[in-house]
């Protein structure tokens, strides 16, 4: 597993022997991006039967799951890598359910390249060359194997030979974009230039974007998306200018039993990542930012009404942000998860 939080300054890659050290890597986002948390769940929830003994099973590897399922509580994601293998184990001997959890997780993992490439094709089609495209946080191969969801479609259209310039929100205060977006346009030789967050709406005034393409943590059945804050007013602000909001994400990032976005649970994260900035000075640094009596309140995700959204990619085709549309993936869900 790559540890993103060293990027861009030092390249890691960490090795992960128990299911309680997969769940703190995702609770502590050593692992991040929808997609790369589902296939380190789905890895964890099978380190979780390899590591039962005869007498322990099934006991302690549901404790396993109800641990890997409390570390990010609204990545849709995750609990549907939990759900896949607790079927795929459900009812078996342990020495059928260890084989059958491992190859699950290497299922769900082959799956998420597919869709990631597969999004990118299909989104690929929005865009034309010459086009400014904006996107926010991290939705690249960093976040989904091989491909990623909202950055597929760039990757895509690059190998069409098409001419695309990228416009990196930072994405404070964790600065996914900033770190990691911006150090896979980079590796792919993609043009971009990183912008502070509150920026957005200059350059969308200005009609310097062309299209906005984000990624999503959870989407309701009504359309509208979870995703890294921030997206919502990114979303108001392209509507405001006529601008095409999509996002990309793959099946497994619905939610069907979620009827809209004020069901969505949104995950707290710890002031310190307000309050402190970390970088890049001989070595890494952490330096704190604010007064020392400063309190600080941050939220890991907002919610994007539908009403905002031009359409959602996803692997299965482009589709309206509409419970009509989107029940009709559930059905195509429902033959996937069994």
């Amino acid at each position: 597993m790559i540890d993103q939080r060293l990027l861009p300054f030092k390249f890691k890659v960490v090795s992960l022997q128990k299911h309680y050290e997969t769940a703190e890597a995702i609770k502590n986002m050593t692992v991040r991006g929808a997609g790369s948390i589902g296939a380190a769940a789905a890895f964890a929830c099978a380190q979780a039967v390899l590591e039962c003994k005869s007498k322990e099973w099934p006991k302690k590897a549901l404790r396993g799951f109800g641990r890997i399922a409390n570390t990010r509580p609204t990545a849709r994601d995750l609990f549907f890598a939990i759900e896949r293998i607790r079927n795929a184990v459900e009812g078996k001997q342990l020495h059928e359910a260890k084989k059958a959890a491992l190859e699950e997780a290497q299922k769900i993992g082959k799956e998420y390249r597919e869709n990631g490439k597969r999004i990118g094709e299909l989104g690929s089609k929005l865009i034309k060359s010459g086009f400014r495209i904006l996107t926010h946080c991290n939705a690249g191969w960093l976040a989904l194997h091989d491909w990623g969801s909202a950055l597929a479609p760039i990757y895509f259209a690059k190998r069409l030979h098409r001419k695309v310039f990228v416009f990196v929100d930072e994405t404070r205060p964790r600065l996914q974009g900033a770190k990691l977006t911006a150090w896979e346009l980079a590796n792919e030789n993609i043009e971009h230039a990183i912008i502070a967050d509150n920026s957005a709406g200059f350059y969308m005034q200005n009609q310097s974007i062309d299209i906005c393409i984000v990624g999503a943590d959870r989407i309701a059945s009504n359309g509208d998306v979870a995703n890294k804050i921030g997206t919502y007013e990114k979303a108001v602000l392209a509507k405001e200018n006529g601008i095409a909001f999509y996002v990309a994400a793959p099946l497994s990032t619905f939610d069907f039993n979620c009827k809209s976005g004020k069901y969505i649970p949104i995950e707290e994260r710890s002031e310190q990542e307000v309050l402190y900035i970390s970088g890049y000075e001989k070595g890494l640094r952490k330096v704190r930012i604010a007064p020392k009596k400063s309190k600080a309140k941050n939220p890991a995700f907002d919610v994007t009404p539908a009403k905002y959204i031009k359409a959602l990619i996803t692997e299965h085709g482009i589709i309206k942000p509409k419970k009509s549309a989107i029940k009709k993936l559930a059905k195509k869900y429902k033959k996937v998860s069994k």
